[in-house]
């Protein structure tokens, strides 16, 4: 029962890290990506379609995104898509692409995205916590019904709270490496 506990623990920790690692490819680094327009939806046929599912997408070189639409008549709604999106660069439509492209960023950029990426790692910090809530709560539980003793109950919170640190350096330890990624000119 408490090593159930542990393993759903540690899963959804996990998952908190993937969720991380998720946020942190749209954000920009001095090389562009095209993880920049993972969350853009464009109106395909009156259904809401991720960008990536409706034309290549690829970057040719460290400032600039190609798309290239699977149909012609998309190029007008995917430049709208874009410029509603408000990723600080304007579309350019040469009527069978559309090109991306990013300025060098500024020093105050790079800056304002380090602060975006320290917001989602404490997002990413309070899943983890409150992860560990449950799973202490799940412990208390178990001891208040007399399926485990006391000091059961105390050894498996010991280790849900090693389990938290471990998670919690694990976020340190991606947001240093992408805070350098930013700050790298």
């Amino acid at each position: 029962m408490v090593n159930e506990i542990f393993d759903y623990t540690k899963e959804n920790m996990q998952k908190g890290i993937d969720a991380l690692k998720r946020d942190f490819s749209t954000l920009r680094t001095g090389k562009v990506t095209t993880g920049i327009i993972d969350n853009i939806k464009v109106d395909y046929y009156g259904t809401m379609t991720a960008l990536t599912q409706v034309g290549s997408v690829i970057a040719t070189d460290a400032t600039t995104i190609t798309i290239t639409p699977w149909e012609k008549p998309l190029l007008s709604t995917i430049e709208k898509a874009i410029q509603e999106a408000n990723i600080g660069v304007n579309p350019n439509n040469d009527g069978s692409v559309i090109k991306l492209f990013f300025p060098p960023m500024t020093s105050e950029q790079r800056q304002e995205i380090v602060k975006q990426a320290k917001g989602m790692v404490e997002h990413a910090k309070i899943s983890i916590r409150n992860v560990r809530k449950d799973g202490n709560d799940k412990i208390k539980k178990l001891e208040k019904d007399k399926e485990i003793s006391e000091d059961e109950s105390k050894k498996a919170h010991d280790q849900i709270q090693k389990l938290t640190d471990e998670y919690i350096a694990k976020i340190d330890e991606a947001f240093k490496t992408k805070e350098a990624d930013i700050l790298k000119v």
